[in-house]
């Protein structure tokens, strides 16, 4: 960083506080990306390996195997212990209730990546469920919209990215946030932007019920799939690649499904 210049000790343009961040993270991401290159397995000869190595998209396999290690030696101690006694503590109905409200408060951005699709029906499906469980859902505790004929769908700023042609890149797996590519995880990130919670000002209590609502999120999330969790471990030869290979077929499903779309912008019963 530049030294301080001026008799009135203004900072140089480069190192004002707002342009450290961008140049931490470019840093950062850098980094991220010299070191993913150093971790890179060199493809096979074998014509059979070879091909299995391309299924898989897995040039990394080696640095995402110990990251998949640290991730879940980490939950064992934190995450699943937690989401075990949240399980215990909290009844079912409850549980299925927060898990609406979750999902509702998602739907904005299910909204946005609708628009950015290209899905006007889809976007308008997304919108009216925010608006139906806002209001009749107390808050979104209830799925009323779903009752009302309309379900949720999934979408996020990396299947988006998958229907405008934009390749998955390698397969990642992320420490404690588990499965995930350079797409998705981009996707992430845009994501993270899309969340008008992410905005909300302080006062009023808004900032500690969108930390509440983050973390409260984090581990409903953890207990809807501890049993099958649980079971993968035990049951999977190899967990990793299991995960791995379910992760990869379900996003190309979601963004398959998502570009197969073509029903009428407007809902059935208007005709």
């Amino acid at each position: 960083m530049r030294a301080v210049t001026g008799s009135n000790l203004q900072p140089s343009r480069s190192c004002t506080p707002a342009r450290r961040p961008r140049r931490i993270a470019r840093f950062l991401a850098g980094l991220g990306l010299a070191t993913l290159a150093g971790c890179a397995a060199p493809p096979p000869k074998d014509p059979d390996a070879l091909a299995e190595y391309r299924e898989a998209n897995d040039p990394y396999e080696s640095l995402n195997r110990k990251m998949y290690d640290v991730s879940m030696t980490l939950d064992k101690y934190s995450m699943r212990p937690v989401a075990k006694a949240y399980v215990w503590a909290v009844p079912y109905r409850v549980r299925q209730s927060l898990g609406t409200m979750v999902q509702t408060m998602n739907e904005p951005v299910v909204f946005f990546n609708d628009v950015g699709a290209g899905k006007p029906r889809r976007a308008g499906d997304a919108f009216v469920r925010w608006c139906v469980n806002m209001v009749a859902g107390l808050g979104g505790l209830i799925d009323v919209a779903k009752y009302a004929g309309y379900p949720h769908h999934d979408n996020d700023a990396g299947l988006t990215l998958a229907t405008w042609g934009v390749p998955s890149g390698p397969y990642l797996f992320l420490p404690m946030m588990g499965p995930s590519s350079i797409r998705d995880g981009a996707g992430y990130g845009i994501d993270v932007g899309l969340s008008p919670w992410n905005y909300v000002p302080r006062g009023y209590g808004l900032l500690t019920f969108n930390w509440a609502y983050n973390i409260m999120g984090t581990i409903n999330g953890r207990a809807d799939h501890l049993d099958a969790l649980d079971q993968l471990q035990k049951d999977a030869l190899d967990p990793y690649a299991t995960i791995r290979s379910a992760y990869q077929q379900q996003r190309k499903a979601q963004a398959e499904a998502i570009s197969n779309d073509h029903r009428a912008t407007v809902p059935d019963w208007y005709n």
